[in-house]
């Protein structure tokens, strides 16, 4: 990195953070920036402020400070928000739910774009994850893919907006998954995966459209009837001993 220095002294934070913030969009090979006193003494400031505008960069989820190594890039920026839905629904079952409601709304469409734009890179790309979830040993494994196959999908659309609201729901979609696939089981989800991937391979967009909302609403009924039977089993009565 090779930054001017601030001209502006009144608004040095939110100047060095929007600096910063810039230069990280330009520069994506950067993994690290430089160190804090570099910094500084590119910008003309003081370690202070860069430091409170590192803050700032962290809270937006554009950097992760780690404290006697460095500032490293972060490509969380969907991390706020995520926050910010566990503020404004506590109850998890509920976030679940609403979730995957939002999923319903928005994937179909994702799939019916990404199957007009995708390119032939990013088609090996769902073929390698379908591989994976097919292959999956484990339970965090299969969830792991079938994440992963839907960001694919997501980044095919090449619309960024998209994918950073896809990846806001990520972790709930991983609760949400260790919910439906171990009530329905893996299998299921390999077959719904499979026929997406088909219709996009065929160039397909309404029969992805269909697919993917179709894999959704049997997710929302998997997640209904596992919630059901965990409450069933939480409220179950011990019998007595004689």
């Amino acid at each position: 990195m090779n930054l001017a220095a601030i001209q502006r002294p009144s608004t040095l934070v939110e100047e060095v953070s929007q600096r910063l913030a810039k230069e990280l969009r330009r520069d994506r090979a950067e993994e690290w920036l430089p160190a804090e006193r570099e910094l500084a003494n590119q910008l003309g400031v003081s370690r202070t402020v860069v430091r409170e505008a590192t803050k700032r960069l962290e809270l937006q989820g554009l950097v992760e400070v780690q404290h006697g190594v460095g500032i490293r890039r972060s490509g969380k920026l969907h991390k706020p928000l995520n926050g910010s839905l566990a503020l404004l629904i506590p109850d998890e079952a509920g976030r679940l739910t609403q979730s995957l409601e939002v999923r319903l709304a928005i994937e179909p469409e994702v799939a019916r774009l990404a199957t007009s734009r995708v390119s032939t890179s990013q088609m090996r790309d769902l073929r390698k994850v379908h591989a994976r979830l097919e292959n999956a040993v484990t339970l965090p494994e299969a969830v792991e893919a079938d994440i992963d196959f839907h960001r694919a999908l997501a980044r095919a659309t090449g619309n960024e907006i998209f994918s950073l609201l896809l990846e806001t729901l990520s972790d709930l979609g991983r609760e949400s998954r260790m919910a439906t696939i171990s009530h329905a089981g893996v299998k299921r989800a390999i077959e719904h995966h499979a026929a997406i991937l088909h219709a996009v391979e065929a160039k397909d967009e309404a029969g992805a459209a269909r697919a993917m909302q179709h894999h959704i609403e049997v997710a929302v009924q998997d997640l209904a009837a596992g919630q059901s039977g965990g409450r069933k089993h939480r409220t179950k009565k011990t019998p007595r001993t004689a």
